[in-house]
């Protein structure tokens, strides 16, 4: 016996048996079904920002998510969350073994406000509209679509694998377990609280899942974390009321001129970082390697990019996933609509810092307050208001490779690889609180209007999304150890 050539036609015949699986769910994403199950879900106003919408919730995940994987061998439990009566989260299990490797998925089943008003003539945010490749309504890129596409990917390869027999009972020769929550759109309130709770539940030795955008619509794109996301305030009150600046210009302090360089000390007319406890650490070589990878691409409609402005000698894209920005966000003083020649009582500046892994925001208010001091500006509160803490898994890790080798096999293109997305997502969950290496594989592109009227995905790309992720799950079957490694 030629063990060779048996172990070539093994090989040859597991790439055939690969390629014709991902081939039968990129079909699934075009068929009628498909777009019928995705209509009905866009149709539920699961909108988490808005009170009252527990039913909704509650009713997405049991009549939609429940029974859905419960036909993949799946065994769901829906529970509370810590602090909210109205966002429940879902946990699903298949267990073959114990013993075996586990994949983490997740995805939202909640959505931003539908603006209803603000659509095109001829839409509604409630009923999926097909026009050409695009697909409209709430929800179909963030994140309705996106892990739609994932469980119809997972069903084919079980469905390859489980030959005549039933898909649950197919071999996929590692463990499942999903999590969707219905607050992500509001701030993922209780996600990280549920999951220190439920930690032994969602053990795992890897975390996938889809959301947000490629870096465009024809690169599939792996991300690996997202920048942090801190918020705060500077509050200069000097007295209350407003004062005639005439009679009293020149002996009031201004606390709006007081902002402004306050404002200025933090950061320059460039956008240059100037407190040194808000500019990170030089990051790793395999973060720089990277993103000098990462394609320059321009999509239609974006604005074009200022390239004086920010990091001195850094590139747009090392600026963006590499280091830190401090944005004005807001700023308060006096009455622009109505202005009168008077001093206000009171200025406020809102900002936001955005931030790579390597940044220290620890006691960040009183680190703020003293380097202002330091340059001379007495008088301003920083005041905290929320913070999202920045993650990044390595993109030399073992299961990055892994995935980018996948996604070429599938495709034949090579994958866009960003260290951190310059947004921020709860990743921090996963990696920090679970203790996972986190990849995420996006379905939609920058131009989806996600958050904003006329939201919509690309069926091209949902199409290519499922066969991608039939790819991955195929290819977690034949070679765990690049994918459950923990190098």
């Amino acid at each position: 016996m030629n063990t060779e050539n048996t172990g070539r036609e093994a090989a040859a015949q597991s790439a055939e048996t690969r390629t014709d699986l991902a081939r039968r769910a990129g079909a699934f994403v075009r068929s009628t079904d498909f777009i019928d199950r995705l209509s009905r879900r866009v149709a539920r106003r699961t909108e988490s920002q808005a009170p009252g919408g527990g039913p909704a919730a509650m009713a997405y995940l049991s009549e939609e998510i429940v029974p859905e994987l419960a036909e993949l061998g799946f065994s769901s439990t829906i529970h509370d969350n810590p602090e909210s009566d109205e966002h429940p989260l879902l946990i699903a299990t298949r267990v073959e073994d114990e013993r075996l490797p586990t994949v983490l998925l997740y995805g939202h089943a909640d959505v931003q406000f539908a603006h209803d008003s603000q659509w095109a003539e001829g839409l509604d945010p409630w009923v999926l509209t097909r026009d050409g490749d695009r697909l409209y309504g709430r929800g179909t890129a963030d994140n309705k679509g996106q892990h739609s596409v994932n469980t119809a990917a997972l069903r084919t390869v079980l469905a390859g694998l489980g030959g005549t027999g039933s898909v649950a009972e197919a071999t996929l020769g590692y463990n499942v377990t999903v999590l969707l929550e219905t607050a992500e759109e509001a701030g993922s309130m209780g996600l990280r609280s549920f999951a220190a709770a439920h930690a032994a539940d969602l053990s795992a030795e890897l975390f996938l899942a889809s959301d947000g955008p490629r870096i465009a619509a024809e690169v599939p794109t792996l991300f690996l974390g997202s920048r942090g996301a801190l918020n705060f305030r500077l509050i200069a009150h000097e007295r209350d009321g407003d004062h005639h600046s005439g009679n009293w210009g020149g002996r009031l302090r201004n606390p709006a001129t007081v902002i402004a360089a306050a404002i200025n000390a933090l950061v320059d007319g460039h956008g240059v970082i100037r407190i040194p406890a808000l500019r990170p650490d030089a990051p790793p070589a395999s973060v720089i390697d990277a993103v000098a990878k990462l394609p320059d691409i321009v999509e239609e409609g974006a604005p074009e990019t200022d390239p004086s402005w920010g990091e001195p000698g850094l590139s747009p894209a090392e600026r963006v996933f590499a280091f830190n920005v401090l944005e004005v966000l807001a700023l308060d003083a006096g009455d622009p609509a109505q202005v009168v020649n008077a001093i206000p009582g009171t200025a406020s500046a809102s900002m936001q810092l955005r931030y790579v892994v390597g940044t220290d925001v620890s006691d960040f208010e009183n680190r703020v307050r003293i380097f202002l001091e330091e340059q001379g500006i007495h008088g301003v509160a920083v005041e905290f208001e929320h913070c999202m803490p920045a993650t990044r898994l390595d993109p030399g890790a073992r299961v990055v490779t892994a995935a980018a080798e996948s996604i070429r096999k599938t495709t034949g293109l090579e994958a866009a690889v960003e260290p951190n997305l310059g947004g921020t997502i709860p990743n921090d969950v996963f990696a920090e609180v679970l203790g996972l290496p986190t990849v995420w594989v996006p379905h939609s592109y920058p131009g989806c209007n996600q958050h904003a009227p006329d939201e919509h995905a690309l069926v091209s790309i949902l199409e290519q999304g499922a066969e991608i992720m039939t790819g991955m799950f195929w290819d977690m079957h034949m070679r765990p150890d690049d994918w459950f490694s923990s190098k």
